[in-house]
């Protein structure tokens, strides 16, 4: 891992600064590609997938750097699900065998969803803590809990990926600027706004006729 950030290292070079913290080039490639993927998936637009797949080995070079090795090993699981996402808006089916299309979760499987999220949270947490030199696991290891369950929710087109992505955008802003990433500080807070955004979007879609 070394070796590759050495040989990306003018990459990581300022793009310029950001309220006192420089924002590196390889942080302003991985921001723009992330809300063209975000665009894209409010329109249901499969052409968001190979975005998240790119966007997301940037930004796990760029969290690698800053210590943030939960949100790191995220995006190599986002890069790989990505794929899985791509087929499923591509080719995926429902439980009737039609087509996947947007829809609201069921309640039981929304209540899986939340025991997910309280068994992985602390899992993920107690992994960091013990097993590297993060100084910030349980606040690191929240949004890559919750992310998991959001990616898994838009990979199969329900509605509450967005409300998912929401919780995770509000604590990822607040721990992004722990860190000093300004530029991914903006990000997430675009992100947050575009989540409601999304979702209300989504709704629209899920009531008219397929």
């Amino acid at each position: 891992m070394e070796s590759l950030l050495q040989l990306l290292r003018p990459l990581f070079a300022p793009a310029f600064t950001l309220w006192g913290s420089p924002a590196s080039w390889l942080e302003l490639i991985a921001l723009v590609l992330s809300l063209a993927m975000v665009a894209l998936n409010m329109r249901v637009n499969p052409l968001g997938w190979p975005l998240a797949i790119v966007s997301s080995l940037l930004y796990f070079l760029v969290f690698w750097d800053s210590r943030l090795y939960g949100e790191a090993s995220l995006q190599i699981f986002f890069a790989i699900v990505a794929l899985w996402g791509w087929w499923q808006w591509l080719r995926g089916t429902m439980d009737d065998g039609g087509r996947l299309r947007v829809r609201s979760l069921p309640r039981h499987a929304a209540f899986a969803c939340l025991a997910a999220l309280a068994l992985a949270w602390p899992a993920l947490a107690l992994f960091l803590r013990h097993y590297t030199d993060s100084d910030v696991p349980w606040f690191d290891a929240f949004p890559t809990a919750g992310s998991l369950v959001g990616q898994w929710l838009l990979g199969r087109k329900y509605i509450e990926n967005w409300a998912a992505w929401l919780g995770v955008n509000l604590v990822s802003v607040g721990l992004f600027a722990f860190k000093g990433l300004w530029l991914t500080v903006l990000l997430y807070a675009l992100f947050v706004l575009l989540s409601v955004i999304g979702w209300r979007a989504w709704r629209r879609l899920a009531v008219q006729p397929s």
